[in-house]
C-alpha cells in the first residue's frame, strides 16, 4: 500500500519533471529543466579571466563559490548576447558521473516557469535549427508555438568547452624570437 505522503511526493516529482524555465536569447525561447536550475541572478559583478575561451564570459562569486558564466549566443551563433535592463544569469547545476557543476549563463530576459507535457514534446529536427541538434533535448509546444529545450549536459560540457579552449591555444603560434634576445 502506497502512503498518502509517497503519493503525494511522486505527484509533484511528476510535475517537477515537465516544468521548464523559458528564456529568450536574441529572438528565440529556449527552455531548460527546471530541476537543472537553482536561481536566476541579476547580471553584473562578473570577472573577466584571462585566456578563457570567448564563451565563457567571466565568473562570479555566488556565496563564496567561483561560477564560470558561458554567453550561450557565443555557444549557438559565434556572436556575444548583448547586455540590457532585463539580462540575467541563471545558475543551472549539473550532476555527472557523481560530480556537481555550478554554471552560470547569460540569457537576455527570463520569461515564466511553465509545464509542457509529454504530449506536447517532439523529438529535436533532423534539418533546419539555428543551433547544433545535440544541444537539444527536443520541442516543447506552448500554446501554438515550439520552444527548443536545451539538454544542458550537452550545451554546457566542460569537456568540449575545455576541448575549444585547447584548440585556440593550439592556433596561437609562439613569438618567435624571444630565446634569441642578447642577455645583459
Amino acid at each position: 500500500m502506497i502512503s498518502q505522503s509517497s503519493a503525494t511526493a511522486r505527484s509533484v516529482e511528476t510535475t517537477e519533471d515537465h516544468q521548464y524555465l523559458i528564456f529568450n536569447l536574441g529572438s528565440e525561447s529556449f527552455a531548460l529543466a527546471i530541476l537543472q536550475i537553482k536561481e536566476i541572478i541579476e547580471y553584473g559583478q562578473l570577472t573577466e579571466v584571462p585566456m578563457m575561451p570567448d564563451v565563457v564570459r567571466g565568473v562570479i562569486n555566488l556565496r563564496g563559490s567561483v561560477v564560470p558564466v558561458i554567453d550561450l549566443a557565443i555557444r549557438f551563433w559565434k556572436r556575444p548576447t548583448l547586455i540590457g535592463r532585463r539580462s540575467c544569469i541563471i545558475i543551472v547545476e549539473l550532476a555527472e558521473a557523481g560530480q556537481h557543476q555550478i554554471m552560470g549563463v547569460v540569457v537576455d530576459a527570463v520569461n515564466k516557469v511553465t509545464e509542457i507535457a509529454d504530449t506536447d514534446m517532439e523529438p529535436p529536427p533532423a534539418f533546419g535549427s539555428r543551433i547544433r541538434t545535440d544541444f537539444m533535448a527536443g520541442m516543447g509546444r506552448i500554446d501554438d508555438r515550439f520552444v527548443v529545450i536545451l539538454n544542458a549536459a550537452r550545451v554546457l560540457s566542460l569537456d568540449e568547452l575545455t576541448a575549444i579552449q585547447h584548440e585556440l591555444a593550439d592556433c596561437v603560434e609562439p613569438v618567435q624570437g624571444l630565446n634569441d634576445l642578447p642577455s645583459k
